[in-house]
C-alpha cells in the first residue's frame, strides 16, 4: 500500500527516544493503511501477530459479551501502539479494535517488532512502560468494580476524564465528552445510572453541562476528595 504523504513515526510514544535515522529504517519496515469510521481493525481471538502505530485518528479497544454488551478497555489516538500483546506471547487478540474517526495506522509484524525490540533497548523500555501503565489503569478499575457502588465509579470515571481535560480558571472542561453509553460501557453499569449520576452531580453544583460534547467541572478537588473518601471506606 501506498505510504500516505507525511506519514512518519515520529509522533509515536515509544520511538521518542530514537535518531531520525533509526527511525526512518523502523518506518521503512512498515506499510501503512487506512481504516474508516466504525471500521474493525482487529477483531477478539484473531490470530494475526502485526502490531499497529496510530497516526491520525482515534480507535477503542473493546470486546462484546455474548449478549452483545460493549465493555470499553480504552480509547486510542495519535501516537499509541496497540496489538504487541499478540506479537509478544504468540497469543489470539485479547480484545477488538474499531475506528472511531478515519484512521492512518502504520502496521509492523510481529517478527519484525520483536526482531525491533532485541536492536532497540531504549524502545523495549518504552513498550514495557507502555504495559505496565496499561495493567495498572486495568487494575484501578477492577478494585473499583470489586468495592465501589455504579455511582462512584462514575465519579472515578469523571474524575479520569477531568484529569485530561482543558483547565479554565478554576474550572476543567471536558470536550468532547463521552455519550452516557460510551462511559457506562468503561466501567460496567448502565447508561440511566450514568444519566442519574450526572444530574445529582449538577443539582449539587459539581458539574455544569453545556450542549451534548461538553461538560464543565466546577471543582476538581471537591470531586477527587469524593472519589478518595469512597475508596477508603
Amino acid at each position: 500500500m501506498q505510504r500516505p504523504l507525511r506519514a512518519t513515526l515520529r509522533d509515536v510514544a515509544i520511538f521518542k527516544g530514537l535518531t531520525e535515522d533509526a527511525r526512518g529504517r523502523i518506518e521503512l519496515s512498515c506499510t501503512w493503511k487506512t481504516w474508516e469510521r466504525e471500521e474493525s481493525i482487529l477483531r477478539f481471538q484473531d490470530e494475526t501477530r502485526d502490531v499497529y502505530f496510530l497516526i491520525a485518528g482515534k480507535a477503542r479497544v473493546m470486546i462484546y459479551t455474548p449478549d452483545g454488551r460493549q465493555v470499553t478497555f480504552r480509547d486510542i489516538g495519535p501516537g499509541d501502539m496497540f496489538g504487541e500483546f499478540a506479537a509478544i506471547d504468540d497469543a489470539p487478540r485479547s480484545a477488538s479494535v474499531e475506528a472511531l474517526q478515519s484512521c492512518v495506522v502504520a502496521c509492523m509484524s510481529g517478527s519484525e517488532f520483536r526482531r525491533m525490540l532485541r536492536a532497540e533497548p531504549t524502545v523495549m523500555e518504552a513498550v514495557l512502560v507502555h504495559a505496565i501503565a496499561q495493567m495498572r489503569g486495568l487494575t484501578a478499575r477492577i478494585v473499583e468494580y470489586s468495592t465501589l457502588a455504579a455511582n462512584l465509579r462514575i465519579r472515578a470515571e469523571l474524575l479520569r476524564l477531568a484529569k485530561n481535560g482543558m483547565v479554565e480558571g478554576s474550572d476543567v472542561v471536558i470536550y468532547p465528552v463521552p455519550t452516557h453509553a460510551e462511559i457506562a460501557s468503561r466501567i460496567t453499569t448502565h447508561r440511566e445510572a450514568v444519566a442519574r449520576e450526572f444530574t445529582s452531580l449538577t443539582k449539587k453544583g459539581l458539574i455544569e453541562r453545556q450542549g451534548q460534547q461538553r461538560i464543565v467541572v466546577k471543582d476538581i478537588e471537591r470531586l477527587a476528595r469524593m472519589v478518595e473518601d469512597a475508596a477508603g471506606d
